[in-house]
């Protein structure tokens, strides 16, 4: 994880995506990544892919489906994929749509860290130079022709999301705060609240009723106040993302979990916008991943049934 030191101007801290071998990516590595590099190859012959299976082996092989591309060509990528000896991945068409897929056992995966880990690496590495459309871990088809009918029966709402996806990436933010300095803070400046602290504290009898109301008074300023936050970070982003989604918070601490589409020229514009309101809101503590697929802002429905 790259961390920004602590300063006036609050914690930001980069979130590392993870990378096939389990270790973080430094950012570094990550804007080196994402200059251009012979991420795929394109086939010498008019091959889809590698030579399939033989009958036999067909059995017990299916083939998994990472994302959907627009390629008119036959790719490869490499043996990234997933598997406990990594998977040849390749393309697989229908006129100017492409399924990037590997073979895969038939049975259904295990959503285990490494096989999670191969499927984000291969949308990261297809991302590099393609616009796509990420896959649910665990799309697993029987055969290759399924792919082909899938590929042709949705081939309109492909090309249709294709498109608005052109050249735009996936950042998730999460913001954090220190919950009891937030209530200590409202202590000192709610009157009602620090009456009813007052009186718990010197209150002899049963407080039962005193603490209800204290309780009730407490998490409704917490909300206020995390919703102030949220509408003013979600305010200065809004100029620099093409468009946000939030999600649920996880746990006390958090009080934003968001999810925003950047143009590919508005990331550097966006990462300064961020630093810039962790800056003002330095009792906040900021993290952000990316670039991710845009799995968040992709909603395409799809009647699959399991291979």
């Amino acid at each position: 994880m790259a961390v920004l030191p602590k300063t006036a101007a609050g914690r930001v801290a980069r979130q590392a995506r993870p990378r096939a071998n389990g270790r973080p990516e430094s950012r570094a590595a990550r804007a080196s990544a994402n200059a251009p590099a012979p991420a795929s190859r394109r086939a010498a012959a008019p091959l889809a892919g590698p030579a399939e299976p033989t009958q036999a082996a067909a059995t017990h092989r299916s083939k998994y489906v990472y994302c959907i591309v627009e390629a008119p060509e036959p790719l490869q990528f490499g043996a990234i994929g997933i598997g406990a000896a990594p998977s040849e991945v390749y393309t697989v068409h229908y006129r100017n749509l492409a399924a990037i897929v590997s073979d895969a056992p038939i049975e259904t995966l295990d959503s285990t860290r490494e096989h999670v880990l191969a499927h984000e690496r291969v949308n990261e590495t297809v991302m590099r130079e393609h616009t796509v459309i990420p896959m649910s871990f665990g799309t697993i088809f029987k055969t290759r022709e399924d792919i082909v009918e899938l590929l042709r029966s949705a081939a309109g709402a492909f090309c249709d999301v294709l498109n608005k996806m052109q050249n735009k990436l996936e950042f998730g933010l999460k913001v954090l705060w220190d919950r009891d300095q937030a209530v200590r803070e409202i202590e000192t400046v709610d009157q009602d609240i620090s009456r009813l602290k007052t009186e718990i504290s010197i209150q002899k009898g049963p407080t039962y009723f005193a603490r209800m109301q204290y309780g009730r008074l407490v998490d409704a300023a917490l909300q206020t106040r995390s919703e102030a936050y949220l509408a003013e970070i979600l305010r200065q982003l809004r100029e620099v993302a093409v468009a946000s989604r939030i999600n649920r918070p996880i746990g006390d601490r958090m009080i934003m979990n968001a999810a925003f589409l950047i143009s590919r020229d508005q990331e550097s514009a966006f990462d300064a916008r961020l630093k810039a309101i962790a800056a003002k809101f330095d009792k906040l503590t900021f993290r952000y991943s990316g670039p991710w697929p845009p799995y968040n802002f992709v909603n395409i429905r799809l009647k699959l049934e399991r291979a």
